[in-house]
């Protein structure tokens, strides 16, 4: 499997801490479903450049053959082939996961990767544009999209359905309910 400029690499989540003695991390998710990643074979890591993933240059990423891989307390835990040991797994600490996109498994109506809302136009209702999705949050109960105007102005909008009105992936826009004064 190989990632290349047509096929980016998709960001799943970040390497925190070491789990343990034996080569096991910590990985905190930025996906729905987790657990889903311990179908895929091989994960691929990198340092994490500048402003997030976006400015990790595909040639940076290695892949990694997954050993394990499961769901342990309030986050998930892996191993991966040549991580033997806690001081291996402490190199690892903040590194990105990711998968080519043709690893991972197509989205349902409604569903996107976050990568696939970087760059989008964002226009309100009035049909002015507020920005482009430059990152997304996390957040405990929603995601939030980071909209940044082209004078500098960075907004925080919630990723949810009263303020998302459509993604419109063909004309590379998401629609909103959001006033420019907001």
């Amino acid at each position: 499997m190989t990632a290349t400029d047509t096929n980016p690499v998709i960001v799943l989540g970040k390497i925190t801490v070491p789990y343990g003695i034996q080569g096991w991390v910590r990985i905190h998710p930025f996906a729905d479903d987790p657990l889903a990643w311990a179908k895929m074979p091989e994960w691929w890591v990198a340092t994490e450049k500048g402003d997030g993933a976006a400015e990790v240059p595909l040639a940076q990423w290695r892949s990694c053959k997954l050993k394990q891989c499961r769901w342990h307390g309030d986050g998930l835990v892996a191993r991966l082939e040549g991580v033997d040991d806690r001081n291996a797994a402490e190199a690892l600490q903040g590194f990105l996961v990711g998968a080519p996109r043709e690893a991972m498994p197509a989205t349902s109506e409604n569903e996107f990767y976050w990568t696939d809302l970087i760059g989008l136009d964002v226009v309100n209702t009035r049909d002015e544009k507020l920005g482009q999705v430059v990152g997304l949050i996390e957040t405990g109960a929603n995601d939030v999209l980071r909209v940044a105007a082209e004078d500098g102005e960075e907004r925080l909008l919630p990723f949810v359905a009263a303020v998302v009105l459509a993604v419109e992936q063909a004309d590379h826009r998401i629609r909103v309910e959001w006033e420019k004064d907001w």
